[in-house]
C-alpha cells in the first residue's frame, strides 16, 4: 500500500508499504481523511522535541487526527466492528501501569502515540493497525471532515472545560489556529463570551467569518476581565501574557506549545491565585466531541481549507497553500487520491 514518510528534516516521499495485518486485539482500518497539525510540521522541520528525546526516529509514518471504516479484525475483536466507520485515540498506554489503571493512559511513561512517538505508524497511509480499545465510533451525522477533526476537537474541549468558564462569562483565547478556533466554538456553543486575538490578518479575517466580534490584536486587547484563558499557540510570548490577562482565582490553560522555551513568572499565577492547567491530549475528550459534532452544537468543517492526496502532503507541511485553498487554517488529507 502507498504511506507517507518522513525521511528526515526536509525530506518526505510516498512510499509502497506492507499491508498492515491486524494482530490480537487490533483491526486494519482503511483510512479516508487525515488532518496534518503543527507537530507534524515539527517532525517535518526536525524541531519536534520528541526527535532530541529518543522518543521518536526517522523514518516516520505520521498521521494522528483521522478517521475511516474498519476493513478487518484481529483475533479476539467482535466481527461486528467490520464495516463501522470510527476515529480513535492517538495515546495507546501499555494498560498495565497505575496511570493506565485510573484512567490517565495519555501520560503513560511507556506509550505509544500513533504516528508521534515509540514509531508507532500513522494514519498517513491508505490503511493502518490499531488496537481495538483506542475506537471511538463515529454515527452518520459525523461525516469524513469532522471526523479527522475529532481529535484536535477534543483538546479544545478538554481546554474550554479546563478553563471552567460559564454562560456568559468571558473568554480570551491566544492563536486563531485550528486548536484556538475549536476552542472557541466550543466555548460559545455553551454560551460564553470568546474575544480572540491572532497575529495575522488572514487569521483575523478568518475567525471574524465564522462570526466571532471579539477580535483582536495583542495591541488591541479590550481592558475587560477576562474570566479564563486558553493560549493555543506557539509564541513563547504568549504563556507570560496569558497569566497576567486572566483574572485573579481563574484559569488559564496552556494548549499550545512553544517551539522554545517560554518563562512564566509565577507571581502571576502566586499572588493573584491563578490555576494554571496543561493539556497535553485530547483522550479524555473523544466521546464529548463526537457527541457535539453529531447533536450539530459545533460545526468544525470550516475549518478545512483544502483536501490534498498523499503525493501533495511534503507541500502542505512546508508551508505551501495548495491551489485554490479556502481561508482556514486546517489541511486535509485523502489517501486514497
Amino acid at each position: 500500500m502507498r504511506a507517507f514518510v518522513v525521511t528526515g528534516p526536509g525530506e518526505a516521499c510516498v512510499r509502497e508499504v506492507p499491508e498492515p495485518v491486524p494482530g490480537p486485539g487490533e483491526v486494519v482500518v482503511d483510512v479516508e481523511r487525515v488532518g496534518v497539525c503543527g507537530t507534524d510540521v515539527e517532525f517535518f522541520t526536525g524541531d519536534m522535541a520528541y526527535l532530541r528525546s529518543g522518543h521518536a526516529a526517522y523514518p516516520m509514518r505520521l498521521g494522528h487526527e483521522w478517521c475511516g471504516t474498519v476493513g478487518a479484525v484481529g483475533d479476539g475483536v467482535d466481527p461486528a466492528w467490520v464495516g463501522r466507520r470510527t476515529t480513535g485515540d492517538t495515546m495507546l498506554g501499555c494498560g498495565r501501569c497505575e496511570r493506565c489503571t485510573t484512567g490517565r493512559h495519555h501520560v503513560c511513561d511507556a506509550r505509544y502515540e500513533i504516528g508521534i512517538r515509540g514509531g508507532f505508524p500513522g494514519a498517513l497511509a491508505e490503511r493502518m493497525a490499531i488496537p481495538v480499545v483506542a475506537l471511538h465510533p463515529l454515527p452518520g451525522t459525523v461525516d469524513d471532515v469532522a471526523g479527522a477533526l475529532v481529535e484536535p476537537g477534543a483538546n479544545a474541549l478538554r481546554a474550554v472545560l479546563a478553563a471552567d468558564v460559564r454562560p456568559g462569562e468571558r473568554l480570551l483565547v491566544l492563536g486563531p489556529g485550528t486548536i484556538g478556533l475549536l476552542v472557541a466554538l466550543i466555548a460559545r456553543a455553551a454560551g460564553v463570551e470568546v474575544h480572540l486575538v491572532g497575529r495575522s490578518q488572514r487569521s483575523r479575517d478568518f475567525a471574524a467569518s465564522l462570526g466571532f466580534t471579539g477580535v483582536c490584536t495583542v495591541d488591541t486587547i479590550p481592558e475587560v476581565p477576562f474570566h479564563g484563558v486558553v493560549d493555543a499557540t506557539d509564541a513563547p510570548a504568549m504563556p507570560p501574557l496569558a497569566a497576567r490577562l486572566v483574572e485573579p482565582a481563574r484559569t488559564v490553560v496552556y494548549v499550545g506549545l512553544s517551539t522554545t522555551p517560554s518563562l512564566v513568572d509565577t507571581r502571576d499565577l502566586l499572588l493573584k491565585d491563578v490555576t494554571a492547567v496543561g493539556i497535553l491530549s485530547g483522550s479524555p475528550g473523544l466521546d464529548g466531541t463526537i457527541e457535539r459534532y453529531a447533536s450539530g452544537a459545533v460545526d468544525p468543517r470550516p475549518l478545512v481549507a483544502a483536501t490534498v492526496g498523499l503525493e501533495d502532503v511534503a507541500d502542505v507541511l512546508a508551508g505551501r497553500r495548495p491551489a485554490g485553498a479556502g481561508p482556514g487554517p486546517k489541511f486535509h488529507v485523502d489517501p486514497r487520491r
